[in-house]
């Protein structure tokens, strides 16, 4: 017993008071722990758990725009968009990959052992096939469920090109994943691809939508419909022609370009070979440009227009004015000559341009000098870009007038030393036609909102080049290349009066970096009616092999795109007789 008669507990069961009182503790801090713990996840942390379970069960797809239109002036559509779908298997969620493979062979068009490999695939995303019809997928979902399972469905449409080949170089093509390569495609692809969606549902363990699940999905926006210039009917018939040209054996490439004379619009625009925007895939990457912006080639005589056009804009010539004009010029270490060496003729300046005289444009162009040549070529739109609304266009080749060699100067006025695309020799006698005002030519006419609201495409200003009297003194001349005595009586159309050049010009030979068995560019460029110009339209064939002349070859196609574009566009035949020219003074 303790002093004053306690009994004295036992040492074991103090130790035991002592231990259960230290579980107690713990057993309430434990319990602390656990009730702070719920409450964080149940009151704080709750609803962002909550919210993971919800997106761990929310599948989300793309919804495509559907591309724009792109249409010819009249709303002929030359580009659009069919909805279709792309059937996606997830294998992690297919019950039975042979069974599903069997089911999906026929309709997809798939071979069964390739399925079976795909729905076997270690992966959660692999495309079965592509732009498949609604009707077939419509078939796949009525499929069982046990067979259908893991398989989804995603926008992917189709671009369609109904008029294949013809406009196929300006509409341009897009490529695999929708997105556009090439011609207004490509320039306008903000405007044709929209904004796309998104389908975010509720599914189950198979990857199925639940009927009354969650849907948070954000529609897409379509794209905006693109007008073009173009007349497709004319577009046809140019195509046709210069696949034509190009079947006779020499003629290896082609382009022509149909201008409105007043507005600088391209109511055509075609090259051979072409091809079709809907089988691009097909076809040699290196033809899948547009040559007639592009490609650049030596003019030849067709570049006289714009030098006598300087020289008369400086006063140092008229139409009627008499040069003695011999057949051949020393230009430095060479000597030029015209088409053949001859005994001083006494020509005018209009028998100069209808009979093509190398020699009689050279002495003009020293009247007016290299770097007031040089001012003029560049102010008909020569060495810059035109501002086409098409991918990759060339400026050309022109070099700075300081630079020119005694041969060089000699050889620009009449088109060699100098490369042009076939626009921007169009756009050349575009500005004659239209009274010496450039207008730069333009391929869109205006963009149409998914919303309906029409945008008119911006028209630059034109600009003056010459005056209204040298546009029509060279109007005057370059009619009478196409009459009696003229180079090219082959350019003629029946009814109207014809303003035209040919151009032959020398093709640098790639075996040795020479002209020498490089065979020729031949052009020819004009307008018409020449009393009232409507239509310009510039022919340019490229022949290796062969000798021929512009006014033999280009002008007859000339000819035939003319005529159709004048009675087609309703034209009224010429009303007054063509005048009678004064070539060369006995």
């Amino acid at each position: 017993r303790e002093p004053g008669g306690r009994r004295r507990q036992p040492l074991g069961l103090a130790h035991r008071e002592q231990r259960n009182r230290w579980g107690l503790l713990f057993l309430i801090a434990l319990l602390v722990v656990v009730v702070g713990r719920l409450v964080v996840l149940q009151g704080v942390d709750g609803a962002a758990y909550a919210q993971a379970a919800t997106d761990d069960r929310m599948a989300r797809y793309p919804i495509e725009a559907v591309r724009g239109q792109i249409t010819d002036r009249n709303g002929q559509v030359l580009a659009y968009s069919v909805g279709a779908e792309r059937v996606v298997a997830d294998p992690a969620v297919v019950q039975d990959p042979t069974r599903t493979a069997l089911a999906l062979t026929t309709l997809l068009d798939v071979p069964v052992a390739e399925l079976t490999e795909q729905l076997s695939r270690d992966s959660r995303y692999v495309v079965l096939a592509r732009h498949v019809s609604t009707d077939v997928t419509e078939v796949i979902r009525e499929l069982p469920l046990a067979t259908r399972s893991g398989l989804v469905f995603e926008d992917d449409p189709v671009r369609l090109y109904p008029a294949g080949a013809v406009g196929g170089q300006v509409v341009g093509f897009v490529g695999s994943d929708g997105d556009g390569l090439a011609g207004i495609e490509q320039t306008h692809e903000d405007v044709l691809a929209g904004t796309d969606g998104e389908k975010r549902v509720e599914v189950d363990n198979s990857g199925n939508e639940i009927p009354s699940g969650i849907d948070e999905t954000t529609p897409a926006t379509d794209g905006g419909s693109v007008q073009l210039t173009l007349d497709e009917d004319l577009q046809y018939v140019v195509q046709q022609r210069l696949d034509s040209a190009c079947a006779d054996g020499a003629t290896t490439s082609a382009s022509a370009v149909v201008l409105d004379v007043h507005t600088g619009e391209v109511a055509a625009m075609a090259s051979c070979p072409g091809y079709d925007p809907g089988r691009y895939n097909e076809t040699d990457p290196d033809l899948l440009g547009n040559p007639v912006v592009s490609d650049v080639y030596e003019p030849g005589s067709v570049m006289k227009a714009v030098t006598l056009a300087a020289a008369i804009e400086e006063g140092k010539a008229t139409k009627d004015t008499v040069l003695t004009v011999n057949g051949h010029i020393q230009a430095g270490d060479a000597v030029v000559t015209d088409a053949h060496d001859h005994e001083p003729i006494d020509f005018t300046v209009t028998g100069i341009l209808a009979q093509s005289s190398n020699v009689g444009s050279i002495m003009l162009a020293r009247e007016v000098g290299n770097s007031t040549l040089e001012r003029y070529l560049r102010a008909f739109g020569l060495g810059s870009e035109t501002g086409i609304e098409l991918p990759g266009e060339s400026a050309g080749i022109l070099e700075d007038s300081a630079d020119w060699t005694e041969s060089r100067a000699a050889n620009v006025p009449i088109g060699q030393g100098i490369s042009v695309t076939t626009l921007q020799m169009a756009s050349v006698y575009q500005t004659l036609a239209n009274g010496g005002v450039r207008v730069p030519p333009r391929v869109v006419s205006s963009v149409t909102a998914a919303d309906g609201t029409v945008t008119d495409a911006p028209r630059p200003e034109g600009t003056r080049v010459v005056s209204e009297d040298t546009a029509g003194q060279l109007t005057y001349m370059l009619e009478a290349v196409v009459g009696k005595g003229g180079t090219a009586p082959l350019g003629e159309v029946d009814g109207f009066r014809v303003v035209g050049k040919t151009g032959t010009a020398q093709r640098a030979n790639p075996d040795c970096s020479c002209y020498t068995g490089g065979g020729y560019f031949t052009t020819f460029v004009g307008y018409a009616p020449a009393d009232d110009p409507q239509y310009v339209v510039a022919v340019d064939l490229e022949r290796p092999t062969s000798s021929a002349e512009g006014g033999q070859v280009a002008a007859p196609v000339f000819s035939d795109v003319m005529r159709y574009a004048l009675t087609a566009g309703g034209v009224v035949p010429s009303g007054t007789p063509r005048p009678d020219f004064t070539l060369r003074v006995d």
